[in-house]
Formats: C-alpha cells, structure tokens, sequence
C-alpha cells in the first residue's frame, strides 16, 4: 500500500467542540455602577453558567459611584468568553476585561495564623522574612502573618507555613491591573 492510499482511507481528526477545551484560570475585571444586588447578580450569572468563582476581589474605585470586580475562575477561553459576554448584559455592568493573557500586576494579601512556641519561632520568621512577608502578631503559641504577592507566591509560603500547623488562613483573592499605560477605567465611556 503506498503512502497516498494509506492516508486515504484514515478517518478525519476528530474536529474541537467550542467550550469543551482543557480548562485554565482566567482573570476578570468588571466595572460595575455601585448598587445593591450587582454582586449577587454577577455571582448568580457565573453560577448559572456552571463557573466556581476561586476568588472575588470588590472595590471602590476613584470614581464614585463605581466598583471594580476582580474574579479569578476556571474555565476553557470560549466558556469564559461567553460568560464575559453574558455579564454585558446584566443591568449596572460597564465594562468587563479578560486580562488572563495581558501583562498585569497580580497581587493577593494574606493574614496567617501559625502555631509558634519559643522552639520554633524563630524558623517561623526566617520563612515569613525569605517571602517579603511581615509578623503583625506574637503570642505565646501563635504568630499572625501578612504576606504578599501572587496566588503562586502566596500558595508556596501556606506550603511552608502548614508544616508548623496553620490555625487559621484568610485570603482577599488577585487583584490586578494592567502594567503601562493601559486602564480599563480610562476607558470606560461615562
């Protein structure tokens, strides 16, 4: 059989089904009119199309009368554009921006609670300091941390922290904006 017959008779590639890709984390920004009940509408649109919201970051910004929505979620890129889409739609939404593949500052705060005695505490530090992070609280058998930086960086330092037991974790989720020029709020046209 030569090569030519061989490719003829093998069957097509099987052809991508639009919102069946592998899924991947993808960063939202949404300006929003500051009104009771635009949260749970958004969080209610993100439900409906089938998206776990793995963080949520809200905020006034310099304008009144306007918050900005950070949501970080899982999804393949046509599944979020379409929710992206469907967002326009809700009443009080003004602008929505998908920055997962634009160059941005991302940063997430986090405040720690470690199990620390006087056996410890001192290795304790030494992690929190090799992370930029600070130590806003010591008591006898704990330390309240404050650190920094990406989900990454945030996500490898509780790695460290959790060996010496975490008492009690809080995150605020990314917030981000665009590196340069750039600004979503800018150009929002009210």
């Amino acid at each position: 059989m030569s090569t030519t017959d061989a490719t003829a008779t093998q069957a097509p590639p099987p052809r991508s089904v639009p919102g069946t890709g592998t899924a991947g984390r993808h960063i939202l920004v949404v300006l929003v009119l500051d009104r009771p009940g635009v949260l749970n509408r958004v969080a209610s649109l993100m439900r409906a199309r089938n998206f776990n919201i793995d963080s949520l970051a809200v905020s006034r910004t310099d304008r009144d009368n306007i918050s900005r929505m950070t949501l970080t979620l899982r999804g393949d890129d046509v599944a979020v554009e379409q929710a992206a889409k469907q967002l326009y739609r809700l009443i009080d939404v003004l602008k929505v921006q998908d920055v997962t593949a634009d160059q941005v500052v991302e940063h997430e705060l986090a405040l720690i609670k470690v199990r620390a005695t006087d056996a410890n505490r001192g290795e304790v530090i030494k992690i929190v300091e090799m992370y930029k992070g600070a130590i806003v609280d010591i008591s006898a058998e704990s330390v309240i941390v404050e650190a920094h930086g990406t989900e990454a960086e945030i996500d490898a330092l509780v790695a460290l922290l959790r060996t010496y037991g975490i008492k009690e974790l809080v995150r605020t989720g990314a917030t981000v904006m665009l590196r340069g020029a750039g600004s979503i709020e800018e150009a929002l046209k009210l």
